[in-house]
């Protein structure tokens, strides 16, 4: 019997198959989707797959997780997601360094992001999904997927679902709070089925909006009755989107055994930066499979709610600032999957997390119990990298090592070098440098955060800026999907206003043109 699917709200009257769970992204009530069994794996299983090329890989994990689709059709949509789409066969290579330190790089796929490794997988399950669902009688409609983007997660997904039968994507993000590389990725996205829109706002406000829209039932139902669609997600609150990333982790550790850097079952340390606690999460579910990760260090940026949760067992956005930082993918307040990780932790208890989500949207904030507080404990570390230092990280890794970070990978980095200890560290590298022009070039000149670029460098777009970068720091080469942004018109300019009501009448207007 294929593995099933329960929300962490305990407001599903029954369990779904992994096909509904992707599909319809959010559960109903509120709550997130899991799978009612977490496969464990041998260690010999787990070095084993560092045989097969990655896609085998990531293929063999989706079994053991019961994926209610054919293994061969497993294996269709596996090669179909790792293959040309990605700029060398290892799909995410990891970059060893003498102490101990690794960079896993998420970053070779068609926008550079390692939300690729999911986007890139996420849209073929999803559209093999819904043909299930299509065949079975159980929908008659098409999907509108809605995401709310701090950056990375829009391109990728747009780039994912585009031209993908039955589906059309919206994106949303934060007008001005993205780089100029990340904006002109969305903004000149092609496809007849995409839509992007900027908010007035910061990553919390498109994501609030988002999920306004989704537990709005009449909204739900006016689509139904004028489009016939339904919304879903691509955001890492969809299980389609968690699922990938556990599969690099699970596939680091074989890698790193086989090249020597670790005897099999040694321990291995994960360092993540994280903002929606997404990929952090995929590292946990990992060391819950077999993966021998001990501790799993969780990487702030001045946005430190997630630091200062682990560090006291205490949630609280009541009174706290949103910083802009230069690693905005980060720049969340709102960790959306931290209600999973919370829900694993507490045994499962729903009604738990039902009070701990109630209280964080009615009071800003929620404390957890001192018994789940103390698991969360044995398995988390966590610090926070101000803006100045983060920038300081990227400068010295260049200049001692001959490599460049982006302003995340460098949080992880710097916060790896604090709370290591004698294990080995895998950071995740989750960025390319170049989509982060401004401040990579800010950090290896010296210039503070924040300080306007001299003006030599200031009348240069990102790609120009990229180019004198990679130049002046003996880089490898940019790629093609960032090099080329400033020959492809911009496509989408529209700036929103935050909230429920402007982004049902912006929805209704795309579907309606669409449509047309």
């Amino acid at each position: 019997m294929a593995n099933a699917y329960i929300d962490t709200r305990g407001r599903m009257p029954r369990s779904v198959p992994f096909t509904q769970a992707v599909v319809r992204g959010l559960a109903d009530g509120g709550g997130l989707f899991v799978p009612e069994r977490i496969p464990r794996l041998p260690l010999d299983e787990i070095c084993g797959l560092a045989k097969f090329p990655y896609w085998q890989r990531a293929a063999a994990i989706y079994r053991k997780f019961e994926v209610d689709l054919p293994g061969e059709r497993i294996d269709e949509l596996m090669q179909a997601a790792y293959g040309e789409n990605f700029d060398t066969e290892d799909i995410c290579p990891i970059a060893s360094f003498d102490d101990g330190i690794h960079v896993l790089e998420l970053w070779h796929g068609p926008t550079s992001a390692f939300k690729d490794m999911a986007l890139q997988c996420l849209p073929l399950f999803f559209s093999a999904s819904a043909v299930k669902m299509r065949d079975e009688g159980e929908i008659d409609h098409t999907f509108l997927i809605l995401v709310a983007t701090s950056g990375d997660t829009g391109k990728a997904a747009l780039e994912g679902f585009a031209r993908k039968e039955g589906v059309r994507i919206a994106v949303l993000y934060p007008d001005g709070g993205v780089s100029d590389i990340q904006h002109k990725q969305m903004a000149t996205q092609t496809g007849g089925n995409v839509m992007v829109w900027g908010v007035r706002g910061n990553f919390d406000d498109c994501q609030a909006s988002v999920k306004q829209a989704f537990n709005d039932k009449e909204f739900a139902q006016r689509l139904m009755d004028e489009h016939k669609v339904a919304l879903s997600s691509a955001n890492s609150i969809n299980w389609g989107r968690l699922l990938p990333q556990v599969v690099y982790y699970v596939s680091s550790y074989a890698e790193l055994a086989a090249a020597g850097k670790l005897a099999a079952g040694d321990p291995l340390d994960v360092c993540v930066p994280t903002g929606n606690f997404g990929n952090i999460l995929a590292a946990w579910y990992a060391k819950q499979m077999g993966t021998p990760i001990e501790r799993l260090l969780c990487a702030s940026n001045e946005n430190r709610v997630l630091a200062d949760f682990i560090n006291t067992g205490t949630y609280d956005i009541s009174d706290r600032p949103f910083v802009l930082t230069p690693s905005p993918s980060m720049d969340i307040l709102v960790s959306s999957n931290l209600e999973r990780q919370l829900f694993e932790l507490t045994g499962r208890d729903s009604s738990a997390i039902a009070g701990w989500m109630d209280d964080l949207s009615s009071h800003r904030k929620f404390r957890i119990d001192p018994a789940t507080f103390a698991k969360l404990r044995a398995d988390f570390a966590s610090d926070s990298v101000d803006s100045a230092t983060c920038l300081r990280t990227i400068k010295q890794v260049h200049e001692e090592r001959g490599y460049l970070l982006d302003p995340h990978t460098a949080v992880a980095w710097e916060v790896a070098q604090r709370l290591r200890g004698e294990n080995p560290v895998l950071i995740a590298g989750t960025a390319h440098w170049a989509k982060f022009a401004n401040n990579v070039y800010r950090a290896l000149q010296g210039i503070d955060p924040g300080a306007p670029l001299p003006e030599d460098a200031a009348r240069l777009t990102g790609c120009q800026l990229n180019r004198r970068i990679a130049e002046a720091a003996q880089a490898s080469p940019i790629p093609l999907g960032l090099a080329e942004l400033d020959d492809k018109p911009l496509r989408f300019t529209s700036v929103i206003d935050p909230g429920k009501t402007s982004v049902e009448a912006s929805t209704l207007n795309f579907l309606s043109e669409n449509h047309a």
